[in-house]
């Protein structure tokens, strides 16, 4: 089992940056593909970015590309989310999941383990 902890959330100025970050616990985390997602007020639940289990993938939405940076640290159980160039409409509570599946099945919602997530406000 694993138990994911997020942080880093907080208000921010449209066109800044916020890096949000998840521990997880256990000694299996790199046999799990790692990453966010995201759920704004009054919308369902939507993937934001995935990394495999070595980091040597990653995958994005594409409303995300370009803006934001998934990466982790198997030797620290950490994964993390750089977000640079924030919009209002990035506005949302983050979730980090892991999953033993592939990045793939992440992708489409398949999700293992769910933090309790961290809160990002962009303000305009």
């Amino acid at each position: 089992q694993v138990q994911l902890v997020e942080s880093g959330g907080g208000l921010v100025q449209a066109g800044g940056s916020l890096r949000l970050s998840c521990a997880a616990s256990g000694r299996t985390f790199s046999s799990y593909t790692m990453g966010w997602f995201r759920q704004a007020p009054g919308k369902e639940r939507e993937f934001v970015a995935a990394i495999t289990r070595s980091g040597g993938i990653t995958n994005y939405a594409d409303s995300v590309k370009g803006r934001f940076t998934i990466s982790r640290d198997n030797a620290k159980n950490t994964v993390t989310l750089q977000m640079n160039s924030l919009k209002p409409e990035d506005t949302a509570v983050y979730y980090c999941a892991a999953d033993l599946g592939t990045i793939a099945t992440m992708t489409l919602g398949d999700i293992d383990y769910w933090g309790k997530g961290t809160l990002l406000t962009v303000s305009s």
